[in-house]
């Protein structure tokens, strides 16, 4: 097996200073309340921190005393937020590490995310906190927050609770905040990551893995500095039973444009993001209200363990468009065995559905226990993986006292039934914000306003559980540098590495055409040199039967292309075979990202492809080639034979340990690759170089 970065100890900076410092400076405190430097005062002022408020021209600000730098207090600091204009910023950075101050959050923008000489000032700066043995959160930030320990240094409201948020964007946090607040879900601690100067969003997983107060982590990310540790640090969150969720931009041209002229960071494509996220054993999502309602899921409910799911409703319309939805996102809801059907029926009237999906037809305004009777069925069978309650549940108060009374009691029994269980139950209703949705969240049930919502979190729940996190491949170690990139020197250098090809001969006459074609045998495959779009403009010949064949062959390549050198080349047997792509692209952030698919000229049609960090062992291999949506056709379709699985993930697993030996190369690909129930044999290969 390949080591894992995983495997190593953690490299974890102590930020206490950052958010339980002893004591806090607002740099650019101000009394003009359009100014950050007010916010930040006002809120620093309302904890129980001594707090020293900074600022270069006035002796008072808020009707506090005020001092003109850090360096001129008599007292130490522990944290100092500076909010003053970016051409002031590195001397306000500078008199704090002179005054010994630990941990620095930059309010500050027009640094770094302005590219060029702002990048240059805002690495020269981080540099000189590093040396200090401090730490830097921005700049281009909103603050920080810490429930757990009374810190708010913000300029916004953050509910309670135990979901740490680490965003790149303020708007994106206060969105998710409140996001989450439908949820009845809050925050244990919140940083504003800005630009990650020096502090990046691995630092901040890593404390919040230590950190008691928080049981998962809600991540806004633009772009990672160094995405291989991202991975590691998510991936021990993960160990640690802390779910990480992601939401990050740049599937489109258009918000990767936004998300450079925001933070000047590296935005990465989503399928480098989606191969991060499942070496980590994280979850990446699309949107805010996403990220809130996988969360909640992940907080509350027991993952369940297979697809089968019953639908429990009071309504036949929620109770079809459930199973609708359910079967949308690939669970299963399949009629009960007789068993548990004749159990349910026994607490309805005969009128009811109870087949799956229930439809308990009005039983609840005459009897409000019966959804707590029939829960227990559900939650006690083994013939089912989970529960989804759906429908009118929560809008029973509005009938009467009693039924108000007697819904949230019912609501309390059903939470206790599922605890007591171990069960699976996820509810959906029409009012969420009532007493009894209030009592299924306090007891541990997730739920949902939109029963679409409830199915889609209900599936992504049990994806996450049952993906095996791979953790970080170690680098490969550094092999001598590549210089030639044409296709005769990317089939020698992989055949070197050991990639099977089939026999060939470089020819650049006709009397060496025909001396390799003697010793190579027919039939034949001419290509090209020189072309690295030679299949486009039809610089392959396929098939060539015999020597007039041949000579024809050549004769239409030379007047229609004069290529240099051809590749004369024994024709592949590929009977019963299938073609695959295999990849390996070099990521400034993540590193070797390896790609597989099925491959030959439908790739770009298919678009059945599958990712993975770099470079892989031939079991991850084999378990990437068999997370294709084609898969069956490598494990034998209608009646064909499964082709050597084993052969092409050892193939897979060579060309990564060759890319990620040279970094010099940007993109290495084999395409197409031929697996067979023989073996694997690649009949193409393409290495582009590095800028």
């Amino acid at each position: 097996m390949t080591a894992l970065l995983s495997d190593l100890p953690p490299v974890t900076r102590d930020l206490t200073p950052l958010f339980d410092p002893s004591s806090v400076a607002i740099v650019g405190a101000s009394d003009d309340p359009g100014k950050y430097g007010n916010w930040l005062a006002v809120r620093a002022l309302r904890g129980r921190r001594p707090v020293h408020l900074v600022n270069r021209s006035r002796p008072t600000v808020l009707g506090r005393p005020a001092v003109p730098s850090i360096a001129g207090l008599d007292l130490a600091v522990d944290l100092a937020v500076i909010a003053v204009p970016a051409a002031a910023f590195e001397a306000a950075v500078d008199d704090a590490l002179e005054a010994g101050v630990k941990a620095i959050v930059g309010i500050t923008a027009g640094l770094g995310e302005t590219g060029g000489e702002g990048r240059r000032r805002q690495e020269a700066l981080a540099a000189r906190v590093q040396a200090a043995g401090a730490c830097l959160l921005g700049p281009n930030c909103l603050g920080v927050l810490d429930h757990t320990s009374k810190l708010d240094l913000t300029v916004n409201d953050f509910p309670v609770g135990d979901i740490a948020v680490l965003s790149q964007s303020g708007n994106i946090a206060i969105d998710l905040a409140a996001q989450m607040t439908t949820h009845g879900l809050g925050v244990s601690r919140f940083a504003s990551i800005g630009n990650q100067a020096d502090l990046d969003v691995a630092d901040l997983i890593e404390s919040c893995v230590e950190h008691d107060g928080t049981r998962a982590i809600a991540l806004y990310c633009e772009g990672f500095r160094d995405g291989r540790r991202f991975v590691s640090a998510a991936l021990r969150a993960h160990q640690a039973g802390k779910p990480v969720v992601l939401l990050t931009v740049g599937r489109g041209t258009a918000s990767a444009r936004g998300a450079a002229s925001h933070t000047g960071s590296l935005v990465s494509s989503d399928v480098v993001v989606q191969a991060a996220c499942e070496a980590a054993g994280a979850e990446n999502v699309s949107s805010p209200s996403q990220l809130a309602d996988l969360l909640q899921a992940m907080v509350r409910t027991r993952p369940p363990t297979g697809k089968r799911v019953a639908v429990f409703s009071d309504g036949g319309g929620h109770a079809s468009l459930a199973s609708d939805c359910l079967e949308a996102v690939g669970m299963r809801v399949e009629e009960f065995p007789e068993a548990l059907r004749k159990a349910v029926a026994t607490e309805l009237p005969p009128n009811a559905t109870v087949a799956n999906p229930i439809d308990v037809a009005g039983a609840g305004e005459q009897d409000i226990t019966c959804f707590t009777r029939v829960a227990g069925h559900l939650v006690a069978s083994r013939d089912i993986d989970a529960v989804v309650m759906t429908g009118y549940f929560g809008g029973f108060r509005d009938y009467s006292d009693e039924l108000a009374v007697g819904e949230v009691q019912a609501a309390r029994d059903i939470a206790r039934a599922v605890a007591e269980r171990g069960a699976t139950y996820v509810s959906h209703t029409m009012f969420p914000q009532s007493p009894a949705a209030q009592a299924l969240r306090e007891g541990g049930i997730a739920v949902y306003r939109n029963v679409e919502t409830a199915a889609w979190a209900l599936s992504r729940l049990g994806q996450w559980a049952a993906r095996e996190p791979h953790g970080v491949p170690q680098p490969h170690p550094a092999a001598n540098a590549v210089t030639q990139a044409g296709y005769w020197s990317a089939r020698m250098l992989l055949a070197d590495a050991g990639v099977p090809f089939v026999a060939a001969a470089e020819v650049a006459t006709r009397e060496e055409l025909r001396i390799a074609a003697t010793a190579l045998g027919f039939p034949l495959v001419l290509k090209a040199l020189g072309d690295e779009h030679k299949s486009d403009r039809g610089g392959v010949v396929l098939g060539i039967r015999d020597q007039e064949h041949l000579e024809r062959a050549w004769n239409d390549l030379q007047d229609r292309l004069a290529p240099p050198t051809v590749s004369v080349e024994q024709m592949a047997d590929l009977t019963d075979g299938v073609e695959l792509i295999v990849g390996v692209r070099q990521d400034p952030s993540f590193g070797p990202i390896v790609l597989v698919g099925i491959g030959g000229v439908y790739t770009e049609l298919l678009r059945d492809t599958r990712c993975a960090l770099g470079p892989l062992d031939p079991e991850s291999a084999r378990a990437l080639l068999l997370s294709l949506k084609g898969a069956a056709l490598l494990t034998g379709y209608r009646g064909k034979p499964a082709v050597d699985i084993d052969a092409a993930a050892r193939l897979v697993s060579t060309v990564s340990h060759f890319a990620a030996a040279h970094t010099e190369i940007s993109e290495v690909e084999c395409n197409p690759v031929a697996v067979t129930p023989r073996g694997v044999t690649a009949l193409d290969a393409r290495i582009i170089l590095a800028r």
